[in-house]
């Protein structure tokens, strides 16, 4: 049975016709060897361990969105390591919200986009 992605039925991929259209980046050799570079260089989950767990990395993540640019979808400091649940699940809605979610020790979030640290005037 085809998929257009691991385990989702064509039916069922959400991508817009300009993400399957650079879909194909990914299959690249060169991004096989910046994907591979990067999770040597950073093994664990960057998510995790700024909220001080050890996690295994297993995806490498783009920092800022490349909607196809090929510039920065080969730009390895636009990249890092991520685990999948990071990836799928709070790097996904800080993608969507536009900010992070995640709370510091003191409570309070920690991305300065957070509508609450405006409003605080943090």
């Amino acid at each position: 049975m085809g998929t257009s992605r691991e385990g989702v039925g064509p039916q069922q991929d959400k991508r817009s016709g300009e993400a399957h259209a650079y879909r194909r980046l990914y299959k690249t050799q060169r991004w096989q060897d910046l994907r591979a570079y990067r999770l040597v260089t950073e093994s664990l989950c960057r998510i995790c361990q700024n909220e001080g767990r050890i996690t295994p990395a297993t995806t490498v993540d783009h920092i800022e969105p490349h909607k196809g640019n090929a510039e920065l979808f080969f730009n390895f400091e636009n990249t890092q390591s991520l685990c999948s649940t990071c990836h799928n699940s709070a790097k996904q809605s800080e993608e969507r919200l536009g900010y992070s979610k995640a709370i510091g020790q003191d409570g309070w979030p920690m991305d300065k986009r957070h509508p609450v640290n405006s409003r605080a005037g943090r």
